[in-house]
């Protein structure tokens, strides 16, 4: 029976490489994993996930426009799939979560989908808020704050000093965020230095 997983975490936690080797798993028994990509993570310019630790993989793009169930559908129709996988699936519209949930309910295919649950103001991201409420499967892969507690916030950057007003999407990576403990992003404290 197929079920819908949301795996979330601060950044820098390794969501993308647990993404990659979840598709490795069922490649290796033949089995065929369709990967989705929002193409506002646009950092690599390309239909290419990849990790920071240089895993990488082919994966479909997709914009808000694109409705993931007929996208799925059509795949079906050339072959068997047996996973979908979701990178960064907090840029996912609330529509795009229930085609998750309809391709999960209706296609019986399992979907696993990996992203941050909130932003640097500590406010959730669209997607990540239904996949919160409609998710079979909650799982937080955890990261440490440089303290040595778990970080569960995304602190944005700006020359080095964290910002807490802005736009909810700005694409970056660790020049732009630091994963900070709740007691750090609060008092704005990226080091042991300061």
């Amino acid at each position: 029976m197929a079920k819908l997983y949301f795996r979330y975490s601060a950044m820098n936690a390794g969501k993308t490489t647990q993404l990659l080797q979840v598709k490795y798993n069922y490649e290796e028994r033949g089995q065929t994993v369709v990967l989705f990509k929002p193409a506002v993570d646009s950092r690599e310019n390309t239909s290419k996930v990849r990790s920071r630790i240089g895993l990488e993989a082919n994966a479909t793009l997709i914009n808000t426009s694109t409705n993931l169930l007929v996208t799925l559908t059509q795949e079906l129709q050339d072959h068997p799939v047996h996973c979908v996988l979701v990178d960064e699936a907090q840029f996912l519209s609330e529509e795009q979560v229930l085609q998750l949930c309809s391709i999960v309910d209706d296609l019986d295919v399992p979907v696993i989908a990996y992203g941050l649950r909130a932003d640097f103001r500590g406010e959730l991201f669209p997607g990540s808020k239904v996949l919160l409420a409609f998710s079979d499967s909650i799982e937080e892969i955890k990261t440490i704050c440089w303290c040595g507690k778990k970080a569960i916030m995304n602190t944005r950057l700006l020359n080095g000093i964290p910002v807490y007003e802005g736009e909810q999407i700005l694409i970056g990576g660790n020049e732009s965020y630091i994963s900070l403990c709740r007691k750090h992003w609060r008092q704005g404290k990226t080091s042991s230095d300061e």
